[in-house]
């Protein structure tokens, strides 16, 4: 369940590139052994010019860490493309089995990746619960799991939790408690959450801890990669993307813009 960040994304095709270079190295300096055990001495001299074409041509790596950084960033871009076409096309089809609010007619869908210990999400929740009060009746608001863990030691236990809190018909009361409590994410926070809902304790902990709750969120961070999300709060409407947190102006706009199309 891992995200690549700014840095990572950066550096991982330097990282390749040099992986491949190191593995030409070793292919040009080393031969297939005759007998198991019995490999034969790398050529040093032969080792030595590969080293040197290196030293002498140090823009033969910049261009080629280029050119797959595009390669990556065009493929990348158009599987967003597509998603987000397919999104426009049919709303419903990216709800799939996740936590919903509003509108049933699910003609404007509204999806929130998000990450409860991520203080921008928190605020985001707040803007969301502002615009979903008062289009609730046309609105469709959708969470998708994206935690952080990475940077967020929390993320992944406050998510299950609210996952399994789901399977009792309680997310969105305890995804409020949870926004509004950040700074007490934790244990004791769970699962004094989950008595306050009178959710059945044994079965809250038996769906937490089940593959189900890390199979549901680990298809959430799937859609999120191939969408490109690097951050969360993102937001999208209908197959249109909201930029940063999503201010309630945006929101409004771009309901606008939805029931234009």
């Amino acid at each position: 369940m891992k995200l690549l960040f700014g840095w990572q994304r950066f550096f991982k095709p330097w990282f390749r590139s040099i992986g491949l270079i190191l593995l030409c190295m070793a292919l040009y300096s080393c031969s297939m052994p005759t007998q198991a055990g019995n490999a034969q001495p790398a050529d040093p001299q032969l080792e030595a010019k590969v080293v040197q074409i290196i030293r002498n041509h140090p823009e033969a790596i910049v261009q080629s860490v280029q050119a797959y950084q595009q390669k990556q960033q065009e493929q990348q871009q158009q599987a967003q493309k597509t998603i987000l076409q397919g999104m426009k096309a049919n709303p419903k089809s990216v709800i799939g089995e996740s936590p919903t609010t509003g509108a049933k007619t699910q003609k404007i869908v509204l999806v929130e990746f998000s990450d409860f210990q991520c203080p921008y999400c928190a605020k985001a929740h707040e803007t969301l619960k502002q615009f979903m009060a008062t289009h609730q009746n046309q609105v469709t608001l959708v969470y998708k799991f994206l935690p952080l863990t990475q940077i967020h030691p929390e993320a992944m236990n406050s998510a299950l939790s609210a996952w399994a809190a789901g399977q009792q018909g309680k997310f969105w009361e305890f995804q409020d408690a949870l926004f509004t409590q950040q700074d007490k994410l934790g244990e004791p926070l769970y699962v004094a959450t989950a008595k306050a809902l009178n959710l059945d304790l044994k079965k809250f902990d038996q769906d937490r801890k089940g593959e189900a709750a890390s199979a549901a969120i680990q298809k959430d961070v799937a859609m999120a990669e191939k969408l490109g999300v690097s951050g969360t709060p993102f937001l999208v409407m209908n197959g249109e993307p909201i930029s940063g947190a999503g201010q309630l102006a945006d929101l409004e706009a771009l309901l606008a813009k939805v029931n234009q199309s």
